[in-house]
């Protein structure tokens, strides 16, 4: 199969050396010239626990001179969602299937609106990924699934195919007939550890060992739970705890969440789209969700910080 992957960076680039090492033609299309330069001279290297795996996949910032591709699997942040894909229009001929596996809420909706439904597919995976060095990437693969489903519950043919062909290649995939309790459950996932990570700094080695994080997530998990089951959604789990326990299952000690990831680069987060997002549902919905848009804005802050260089008062004043 012909894969694209429109987002290549630490997830994307593990989805797209899995599925080269299974076989397929997979491009990598990417706006990191380091890496660009380092996977197309020494291909890109996944470490796991269990070692390290060396492949090939091709990689190109040109998404038009890949041409038509059979799938993408969409794995930028949420925030560029529309112009990635605008951008990347030229890979989605007649027979393109369009797979977005982001965090957060609202990426879907977006897809839907630029190739329409019969395009798009629905999906969330719990794989990981930490970019340590150019071309080398931290992985926890074991036990951790993707999920992928139709929005109308059905099972459909393409959705078995690429099921298949993930499984195949060593990505442990299943189809939901629920699909919207799946995206659900996963942002659960991202809001339960995401923030704060990204505010204490800690990877989940260390995030597990504080037992104070724990009444915070849990709060924080409840109050989306709340939310979802106002908007009539069936999770597949409402146990805050074990939503906050599984984070980390399966991932390496030295793993950074995302949120984490993206302030250690002094770059945009993803928080507007996962936390920010139950803030803003609950606004609409009249859900109360402090402890949700506490940790929003503390993750404001920190972004505010590196985007100015700004983390203390440059004059004091004599009282």
């Amino acid at each position: 199969m012909k894969i694209a992957i429109v987002g290549a960076g630490s997830l994307g680039s593990v989805f797209g050396g899995v599925l080269t090492s299974g076989g397929s033609e997979v491009y990598l299309i990417s706006r990191n010239r380091d890496h660009i330069d380092w996977v197309s001279q020494n291909g890109l290297t996944l470490i796991e626990d269990s070692g390290e795996m060396l492949t090939r996949p091709y990689v190109t910032d040109d998404a038009d001179s890949v041409g038509f591709v059979d799938l993408v699997i969409l794995l930028v942040k949420s925030f560029d969602t529309r112009t990635a894909m605008t951008d990347s229009a030229g890979l989605v001929g007649p027979g393109t299937t369009v797979l977005s596996l982001q965090n957060g809420l609202g990426n879907e909706d977006v897809l839907v609106e630029l190739f329409g439904q019969s395009r798009v597919l629905f999906g969330r995976t719990f794989v990981g990924g930490d970019a340590v060095a150019p071309g080398r990437i931290v992985t926890g693969l074991k036990g951790k699934p993707t999920i992928i489903g139709e929005l109308n519950g059905k099972i459909s043919v393409r959705s078995s195919e690429i099921s298949e062909l993930f499984n195949a290649s060593g990505l442990k995939t299943e189809i939901s007939q629920n699909i919207l309790g799946v995206i659900w459950n996963k942002l659960l996932v991202n809001v339960s550890t995401g923030a704060l990570a990204g505010i204490t700094g800690l990877s989940y080695g260390y995030l597990y060992q504080v037992p104070a994080l724990l009444e915070t997530a849990m709060a924080a998990v409840n109050e989306g739970i709340a939310i979802a089951r106002a908007r009539g959604i069936t999770l597949i789990s409402q146990d805050a705890e074990a939503i906050w326990l599984s984070a980390g299952q399966g991932q390496p000690a030295s793993f950074r969440t995302s949120i984490l990831q993206s302030l250690d680069r002094k770059s945009k987060t993803e928080i507007d789209f996962i936390n920010g997002a139950l803030v803003r549902l609950g606004e609409e919905m009249g859900i109360a969700t402090p402890v949700n848009r506490t940790l929003v804005a503390c993750v404001k802050a920190l972004e505010y910080r590196s985007a100015t260089g700004r983390a203390s008062g440059s004059q004091s004043k004599t009282l």
